[in-house]
């Protein structure tokens, strides 16, 4: 029986991979923690200077977009998420007409394709809000 070019690279990958994931590779290994779609929190500290550029990207983006004057202050969390590249999601402070205040961020970066999006940016507060009649509550005696 003769096998062909693609039939040998899969049986050759196969193997490999085998051989890899049986030598004795723990839960613990950050290869294996670390699964497509998943939020971590970052490798390294949340203030290296990679986080600290993405922050800055962040508010620079997000400066250009609404025409607004926010300066960069400091990040306060950083986690990240494996998706076709890396989302970065940041908590940062940032100087608002003299006040500092909180906002989160999430920045795609593909590092082979040199390609860094910002696909949010918004006060920490705005979440959703309630009223007592979204919740079924009434008001009064």
């Amino acid at each position: 029986m003769r096998l062909n070019r693609y039939t040998l690279i899969l049986l050759s990958a196969t193997v490999l991979l085998c051989g890899f994931f049986g030598l004795g590779l723990s839960q613990d290994d950050s290869f294996i923690k670390m699964k497509l779609g998943g939020v971590h929190d970052c490798k390294g500290s949340q203030n290296s200077a990679e986080i600290e550029s993405l922050a800055r990207f962040a508010v620079q983006e997000h400066n250009k977009k609404e025409n607004a004057l926010l300066e960069f202050a400091r990040v306060l969390k950083a986690r990240e998420q494996v998706v076709a590249g890396m989302m970065y999601h940041l908590t940062l402070e940032a100087v608002d007409a003299g006040k500092k205040k909180i906002y989160e961020a999430k920045v795609w970066v593909k590092p082979w394709m040199n390609f860094k999006q910002l696909e949010e940016f918004k006060h920490a507060d705005d979440g959703p809000s309630f009223t007592p009649s979204d919740l079924g509550v009434k008001q009064g005696p």
